[in-house]
């Protein structure tokens, strides 16, 4: 009887087709593509600096020491402080640990949980966004803290290699110009219940391997770049309603966790405190009609001053001091390079003053 397994050569045929020519017939299309795109990317304001990617913050968050000064919070002191102006300063280079569009406790939370870590915190206070008890904020955050606990040797190698291009390719945009960002910029009416989220910002500044952010000039000078930007923030900043199905129960937990936040804060900083450290946190600038919606919808009389009153910590509110409340935001929300400089400088005395306020 023949066995039920056998063995068969097989050959597929290889046709005889002028491989060479077809080989570089392929690496030239893709490099003229490759141009194009290069060229359509420059031509639309684009320029090589790095994506600020989870790699790009776990770098940073590595690079703290126990007696660090650390900065963190959302977008505005990524933008608004100048590391070499707080460095000549406070005597020390701080670690850049701030992310755009996040709610920032989570990453206070963990730096003040790592019993090493003795050192000074600056943390800004967005009250909309520091206080989100859920959704793209918090993920943001957890993101980024997910990838310095767990990066592996590939996640190192491959980031490595890719600020070697993102340093030099203008359309190396993952926030902006891979396939499936510009997919989600197709127009779709909002229906009932099913609203689509505000279209984010697109890439509006430079990134260096400190994470030093700078506002680009195309958006510093009036201009449609900066008039996109402008009037993407407020529906950023006012989300659509929740669906009418949504559980009571659901409503309830959010603004449970909300109200947790004050206690949970408070504690962090009396934990900082406890083993030596300092926190003192900051409102940065914001003008135009993003002030104007920001201060209706979260006023200072309420979670500001509710923050600095139940963590003891010092607070530094930018429009009390005439030397910091007469800059002016292009887009509403951030200062053009030149003006992060010269406010660091002014800050830097404040910070001086509220950090020697601190037990």
């Amino acid at each position: 009887m023949p066995s039920s397994t056998s063995s068969f050569d097989f050959h597929r045929p290889i046709p005889a087709l002028p491989w060479h020519g077809l080989l570089l017939t392929t690496l030239l299309l893709a490099a003229v593509g490759t141009v194009a795109w290069e060229i359509r990317a420059r031509s639309l304001g684009y320029a090589p600096t790095l994506n600020d990617t989870p790699d790009l913050w776990s770098d940073r968050r590595e690079a703290v020491r126990p007696d660090s000064v650390v900065i963190v919070g959302d977008s505005r002191p990524l933008f608004d402080l100048d590391l070499d102006a707080l460095e000549q300063g406070l005597g020390s280079r701080p670690v850049q640990l701030a992310l755009a569009g996040s709610c920032a406790y989570p990453i206070l939370e963990e730096l003040v949980n790592d019993e090493r870590f003795r050192g000074t915190i600056i943390c800004s206070v967005v009250p909309g966004m520091f206080f989100a008890p859920g959704g793209p904020l918090l993920k943001n955050s957890e993101d980024a803290l997910k990838r310095y606990r767990t990066r592996t040797i590939a996640h190192r190698a491959g980031h490595r290699l890719g600020m070697i291009l993102e340093e030099q390719v203008a359309f190396m945009k993952q926030e902006d110009l891979i396939l499936a960002r510009l997919l989600e910029k197709i127009k779709v009416p909002n229906r009932a219940n099913s609203y689509l989220p505000p279209e984010l910002p697109p890439y509006f500044q430079s990134v260096d391997r400190d994470r030093r952010t700078r506002m680009s000039e195309a958006c510093a000078r009036p201009g449609p770049l900066q008039d996109r930007i402008k009037h993407g923030w407020i529906p950023l900043f006012t989300p659509p309603p929740f669906p009418d199905y949504t559980p009571k129960e659901v409503l309830a937990g959010m603004a449970r966790t909300t109200e947790e936040r004050f206690g949970k804060t408070a504690a962090l900083v009396k934990k900082l405190r406890a083993r030596g450290g300092k926190i003192v946190f900051v409102r940065f600038p914001h003008t135009g009609e993003l002030k104007k919606l920001e201060d209706q919808a979260t006023p200072r009389s309420g979670i500001w001053d509710r923050v600095i009153r139940e963590t003891g910590a010092p607070g530094i509110y930018y429009s009390d001091f005439p030397e910091l409340a007469g800059f002016d935001c292009p887009e509403w929300s951030h200062l053009s390079a030149a003006d992060s400089v010269e406010f660091t400088q002014r800050l830097v005395p404040r910070l001086q003053a509220a950090l020697a306020k601190c037990p």
